[in-house]
C-alpha cells in the first residue's frame, strides 16, 4: 500500500469523525429547541481495493445524518395532546360555569327562601305596608339573582365565541406553516437526503396543531405530508391549504359553528363530532352542551317560580281600592321561537313568516307556556319533515333526543305549539327556547306594594252551634274557575267525615247545586276552585245538635284576610319545579325550589369534577407519550458529552494517521533521492 493510500484513510477518518463531531455539537446546541430531534452521522465502509495480497480497506463515508424518529411515537404524542388540549378546555370554561352558581346565602334557592319566606309577616299582618316592602324587595333581589346569572352565562357564551375564531385563526396559520415546509421539503428531496431540520419543525408544527384539533397525517412520495381532521376532512393537501372557518349558528347568531372553506370559496359546516379532539372540540363541547343546560337549568326554575307566583297572585284579592285581583309579580318574556337561517325564503323573505302587531316580522311557529311547573329544562327542534302528513311536525326534545309528531295546539311539556299560515315548507326548522331566556330576562314588574294580592277571594266561617273542634287552618284559592259569588255551605253527617254541601249563587246567577263528599285529616276539601283546610275534628248530629257546619262565601275586608298570602308562602315546599302529568291525566310533583337549584349544584359541580379529573389523567397521558418520544428522539447531555469526546479522540487518532503518512512519505523521498 502507498503512503497516499494511508493519507487517504487519514482524511476520510478525520471528515468522518469531523462530521460526527458537527453532529454532536448541533445535537448540543439544540438540546432545549422544542421539537428538535436528536442527529447524528451514519457511517459505512469505504469498500475494499483488491491486490494480490487481498482486499484493502479505503477507510469511512458519511452515507447520512439520520434524525432519532419513531412515527408512532410521534403520533401517539399528537392524539395524547389532542385529548388532553380538549379536557383542559372544557375543565377551564367549566369552573367559570361554576362560579355562576353560588352556595349559601350567595345561591339562587336561598334567595327564593327569603321571597318566600317575607310572605309570613304578610300573613300575619296582611295590611302592614312594610312587610309587604320587604316582600317587593325579596323579589327584587330573586329576580336579580337570576337575572345576573343568566347574563353571566351570556358573558361565557361571548367569550367561547372568541376563543374558538382566535383559534379556528391559528390552526389556519399552523396549516399555512406545514404547507409551505411541505413545499421546501419536497424542494430537496431530489438531493436523495433527508432534511432533518425541516422534517422536525413540520413535526412540530403538526403537534402544535394537534393542541387545536385532532388530525391525521398521511405521507407521500414526494416527501409533503397531507393533514386531515373530522375523520378525512382535509386541511393541508401537499402545499395546498383548506381553510378552517366560523360560520354564524343557523339559530343563534351569538353563537358559531366550525366549516372548511372550498377551494371555490364556498361555505360548508362542521359537525360538532367530525372535530375529534382539541381545544375546538372541548369549546364547542361547552358551546353546545354544557352552557345550553346550565341557562336551560335556571330558566327553568326561573319560568316556575314566575309562573307559580303569578298565578297565585291572579287567585287572591289585593289592597287597591277597589280590591281586584292581584297582578303578576314577575315576567320573564316570552319563549323563544328561532327559525334556522336556511329556512326557504322568497326574495330573502322567509316563507314561514309573518308580521306582529308592531310591525316586526315574526316566525308564524310560536309557543304558549301553559303550566310552567311543567316545563322541562330543554330547547327543541321542530322540523318540517316531507315525510309526514300535512300539518303535521317532527319535535326532538334535544335534552333526551325524545322525537314526537305534533301539529298545531298540541300540547307538549307544559307548553303548546302554534303553527299558522304560512306554513313551514319541507326541510324548515326551528329552535322551540321554553325556558332557554327566562332567567336572564326575569324581572320584578309590581311596583306597589298594595298590589300584593294577601287575601283569598273566599273566607270560611264555622258555625258558632258547632260541637267539633274543628276550625279553619287554611282557605286558599286553587283554581282560576273560582267563583266568589258562590257561598259555599259545607254540613258534616257523621262522625267519620261525611258531608253534604250546598252552592248559593248570592246574585241570583245561578242555579243552586248541592251534593256530597268525605274528609279526610290532612287532606283538604276541595270546591268552587278553593281548598279548605281543617283543624281538629268536625261532629255529626248528635241527639240534641245538628251537624257541624262552615260556609265558605266571599271575602268582605281583604286588609284583615292572609288566605292568599299563606298559599303564596306555601310555593316554598310544594314541588313546582319540573312537575309531570301522566297519561291518565295524574300529576307527580316536582322539585321543591331549593331541591330543584340544589339539583343545578350537584349537575354542574358533577359536570366540573369529571371534566377536572378527564383534564388531570388526559394531561398524565400527554406527558407520559411525550416523554416516551424524548427518549428516542430527545437529547441527552450527558450522552452527547461522552460522544464528543469519543470523535474528538477518534479525529485526533485520525490527525496522528496523517501525520504518519507525510511522514513514510518524506522517509519515500529522502530514500528515492540517494
Amino acid at each position: 500500500m502507498s503512503a497516499n493510500a494511508l493519507m487517504s484513510l487519514g482524511m476520510r477518518a478525520m471528515n468522518a469523525n469531523y462530521a460526527a463531531l458537527q453532529a454532536t455539537g448541533h445535537n448540543i446546541a439544540n438540546a432545549n429547541t422544542e421539537g428538535y430531534s436528536r442527529q447524528s452521522a451514519q457511517l459505512e465502509t469505504a469498500g475494499g481495493q483488491f491486490s494480490g495480497a487481498g482486499f484493502f480497506g479505503r477507510g469511512v463515508n458519511v452515507s447520512t445524518m439520520a434524525r432519532a424518529h419513531s412515527e408512532f411515537l410521534t403520533r401517539e404524542a399528537a392524539t395524547s395532546r389532542s385529548i388532553a388540549a380538549s379536557d383542559e378546555a372544557r375543565s377551564a370554561q367549566l369552573q367559570l360555569l361554576e362560579k355562576v352558581f353560588g352556595t349559601g346565602e350567595d345561591g339562587l334557592g336561598y334567595a327564593a327562601g327569603e321571597m318566600f319566606n317575607a310572605f309570613v309577616d304578610v300573613a300575619n299582618k296582611p295590611q302592614d305596608s312594610s312587610a309587604r316592602q320587604v316582600v317587593l324587595a325579596r323579589a327584587a333581589e330573586l329576580a336579580s339573582r337570576f337575572r345576573s346569572a343568566g347574563e353571566q352565562i351570556d358573558s361565557l357564551q361571548q367569550g367561547v365565541t372568541l376563543d374558538l375564531k382566535a383559534t379556528v385563526g391559528n390552526v389556519n396559520q399552523l396549516a399555512q406553516q406545514i404547507a409551505s415546509l411541505n413545499q421546501k421539503i419536497a424542494a430537496v428531496r431530489g438531493t436523495g437526503q433527508p432534511p432533518n431540520d425541516l422534517l422536525d419543525q413540520r413535526d412540530l408544527a403538526i403537534n402544535q396543531l394537534s393542541e387545536y384539533v385532532q388530525v391525521s397525517t398521511i405521507g407521500a412520495d414526494d416527501g409533503t405530508t397531507s393533514v386531515f381532521i373530522g375523520g378525512g376532512q382535509r386541511l393541508v393537501l401537499g402545499t395546498e391549504v383548506t381553510k378552517l372557518t366560523t360560520l354564524a349558528d343557523p339559530y343563534d347568531p351569538l353563537r358559531v359553528t366550525l366549516g372548511l372553506v372550498e377551494p371555490g370559496g364556498q361555505r360548508r359546516a362542521l359537525g360538532e363530532s367530525m372535530v375529534g379532539g382539541g381545544s375546538l372540540a372541548g369549546l364547542l363541547r361547552v358551546q353546545n352542551h354544557d352552557l345550553v343546560d346550565a341557562r336551560n337549568l335556571i330558566g327553568q326554575m326561573a319560568s316556575a317560580i314566575s309562573g307559580r307566583v303569578n298565578e297565585q297572585q291572579a287567585l287572591g284579592l289585593d289592597l287597591r281600592q277597589p280590591a281586584g285581583s292581584g297582578a303578576p309579580l314577575f315576567s320573564v318574556g316570552t319563549p323563544r321561537v328561532a327559525p334556522s337561517s336556511a329556512n326557504a325564503a322568497i326574495n330573502g323573505v322567509p316563507v314561514a313568516s309573518t308580521f306582529d302587531a308592531s310591525g316586526v316580522r315574526v316566525p308564524t311557529v310560536s309557543m304558549t307556556v301553559l303550566n310552567a311547573s311543567e316545563l322541562v329544562a330543554s330547547d327543541y327542534e321542530l322540523v318540517a319533515d316531507p315525510s309526514l302528513p300535512a300539518g303535521t311536525f317532527q319535535l326532538t326534545r334535544q335534552s333526551d333526543g325524545m322525537t314526537m309528531t305534533v301539529s298545531d295546539g298540541d300540547m307538549v311539556d307544559g307548553f303548546r305549539i302554534d303553527v299558522k299560515s304560512p306554513l313551514p315548507v319541507a326541510g324548515d326548522r326551528f329552535l322551540l327556547q321554553p325556558v332557554g331566556g327566562a332567567a336572564r330576562n326575569m324581572n320584578l314588574v309590581l311596583g306597589d306594594p298594595r298590589g300584593l294580592a294577601a287575601a283569598s277571594p273566599v273566607t270560611g266561617t264555622v258555625g258558632v252551634d258547632n260541637q267539633g273542634t274543628a276550625s279553619v287552618a287554611a282557605l286558599r284559592a286553587a283554581d282560576v274557575s273560582l267563583n266568589p259569588n258562590l257561598v259555599a255551605t259545607l254540613t258534616f253527617t257523621d262522625d267519620a267525615g261525611g258531608y253534604a254541601w250546598t252552592l248559593v249563587d248570592s246574585t241570583g246567577a245561578l242555579p243552586t247545586t248541592s251534593g256530597t263528599g268525605t274528609w279526610t285529616a290532612g287532606r283538604p276539601i276541595e270546591l268552587n276552585g278553593w281548598e279548605l283546610q281543617l283543624a281538629g275534628v268536625p261532629k255529626g248530629p248528635g241527639a240534641s245538635s245538628t251537624g257541624d257546619t262552615i260556609v265558605v262565601a266571599r271575602t268582605e275586608s281583604p286588609a284583615g284576610n292572609n288566605g292568599n298570602a299563606n298559599a303564596l308562602m306555601a310555593l316554598r315546599d310544594l314541588g313546582i319545579v319540573g312537575a309531570r302529568t301522566l297519561a291518565d291525566g295524574s300529576t307527580v310533583p316536582g322539585d321543591t325550589i331549593t331541591d330543584a337549584y340544589a339539583g343545578v349544584l350537584a349537575d354542574v359541580g358533577v359536570r366540573v369534577q369529571t371534566a377536572r379529573l378527564s383534564a388531570e389523567q388526559s394531561a398524565a397521558m400527554a406527558a407520559d407519550a411525550k416523554q416516551a418520544q424524548a427518549a428516542t428522539s430527545g437529547v441527552n447531555l450527558d450522552e452527547e458529552a461522552a460522544r464528543l469526546i469519543q470523535f474528538q479522540q477518534s479525529y485526533q487518532a485520525a490527525a496522528k494517521m496523517l501525520q504518519i503518512a507525510q511522514s513514510i512519505f518524506d522517509t519515500l523521498l529522502q530514500t528515492a533521492g540517494r
